[in-house]
């Protein structure tokens, strides 16, 4: 954490289906429950299932999912506001939880000669200093079993 409580990571993962394959699967919200579960489970209107521009207006609140501990017990909320949005390459997500004062999500996929490279990028500052080596210990675990979750479904490199 710097003097102002703001941290960052990142983690990256070679895996060997192609860009198009794990877009698909990325930008989906059965596909991003599918990497956080049996942890947790996002809530999301049925009509904003896929991540497309057509349903998320950039730098607008798109809707509040209610992140599920166990699927069944509301933990956070995640107000999800896209700022960037390239299909089947990037999104960049900007967005307020109850938690964070920042919450910066950058996914990038990136095409390989052989599959291809998926990297999270997360920039967070909690709203109450005290909470940030837990919350970033949490955040950094989860985003961990995100990718082992990925490199499972789609095979590592």
């Amino acid at each position: 954490m710097t003097h102002t409580g703001t941290a960052t990571f990142s983690i990256t993962s070679h895996l060997r289906a192609s860009a198009d394959e794990v877009w698909a699967h990325a930008s989906t919200f059965v596909g991003v429950n599918r990497e956080l579960s049996p942890l947790v489970r996002m809530t999301y209107p049925k009509e904003m299932a896929t991540i497309a521009p057509e349903n998320f207006p950039l730098g607008r609140k798109a809707f509040r999912s209610w992140i599920l501990l166990f699927g069944v017990l509301p933990v956070e909320f995640d107000d999800i506001t896209l700022v960037e949005l390239e299909p089947g390459r990037t999104f960049l997500e900007n967005s307020q939880l109850f938690s964070m004062r920042v919450w910066n999500h950058r996914r990038t996929i990136t095409p390989l000669s052989v599959g291809c490279e998926l990297c999270d990028e997360l920039t967070y500052a909690p709203r109450w200093r005290w909470t940030g080596p837990l919350l970033g210990f949490v955040y950094r675990r989860m985003f961990n079993w995100r990718h082992r979750v990925l490199r499972r479904t789609f095979g590592a490199m």
